[in-house]
C-alpha cells in the first residue's frame, strides 16, 4: 500500500472518555442574553469542569482536540435556560442558576443592568449529568447530559438522576413488537388450513 494523501496531517482517534454521572464542579465561561426561536427570553451558559473536578478541563480538551474545521464548543457544555415560564414569572431554572452561583461564590451578588452576562465569567457552580435518550437523525442516541445546576457544596452528594428522554425519542417512530402488529399468531397444527400453502 501506499501512504494515503495527508496521512501525516491526519490526527489519530483517542480514546474517548466519556462524562461521569453525578455532581460536577463547574466553572463559568461564558453568559448570554438570547432569544429563543419563539422570541422568549433566554440565557446561554458555556461552562467547562473546575480544576477541582474529577475530570478537569474536559469541554477545553475536547474543543482542542476537534479536527473539524467548523468546530464549535460542546452542546454538553452548554446549557439554554429561559428567563421567564409561560406565566410571565421568573423561571425556576433560572432563579436557581443565579442562586447556585451566588451560593458558590462567596461575597457574589448578582447585578441587574447592561452587560449582565459578564459578571458571571469565571464564577464556580455545580451541576448534575445525567442520561438521557434521544432521537437523532433516524437512530436512538443515549447522552450524558447536565440535568439542572447546583451549589459547589452539593456536588460531592449529588446522586445520579434517573434517565430522562427527549421530546424527539417520545415521539420517534417505534417498530412494533411481535404481537403488537394486528396480525395473529398461527399454531403451527393448522398449516394445512391457510389458502397459501
Amino acid at each position: 500500500m501506499q501512504k494515503p494523501n495527508s496521512y501525516e496531517e491526519t490526527q489519530a482517534q483517542g480514546e474517548f472518555i466519556p462524562v461521569n454521572l453525578g455532581g460536577h464542579y463547574i466553572v463559568i465561561k461564558q453568559v448570554e442574553e438570547l432569544k429563543s426561536s419563539t422570541g422568549k427570553d433566554m440565557i446561554k451558559i458555556s461552562f467547562d469542569f473546575d480544576q477541582n473536578d474529577s475530570q478537569p478541563g474536559y469541554f477545553m480538551e475536547s474543543f482542542k482536540n476537534d479536527i473539524r474545521p467548523d468546530k464549535k464548543w460542546s452542546n454538553q457544555a452548554t446549557q439554554y435556560t429561559l428567563v421567564y415560564d409561560n406565566e410571565g414569572k421568573t423561571s425556576r431554572s433560572f432563579k436557581t442558576f443565579c442562586s447556585c452561583v451566588e451560593h458558590s461564590n462567596p461575597g457574589f451578588t448578582v447585578v441587574w443592568g447592561d452587560n449582565w452576562g459578564a459578571q458571571f465569567k469565571n464564577k464556580k457552580i455545580g451541576g448534575v449529568f445525567g442520561e438521557e435518550m434521544d432521537w437523532y437523525n433516524g437512530a436512538e442516541k443515549r447522552k450524558r447530559v447536565l440535568r439542572w445546576f447546583v451549589s459547589t457544596d452539593k456536588v460531592d452528594g449529588a446522586t445520579i438522576p434517573d434517565m430522562s428522554y427527549t421530546k424527539a425519542w417520545k415521539e420517534r417512530p417505534v417498530t412494533p413488537q411481535p404481537g403488537e402488529d394486528g396480525f395473529m399468531s398461527v399454531p403451527e397444527e393448522i398449516d394445512d388450513e391457510l389458502p397459501f400453502n
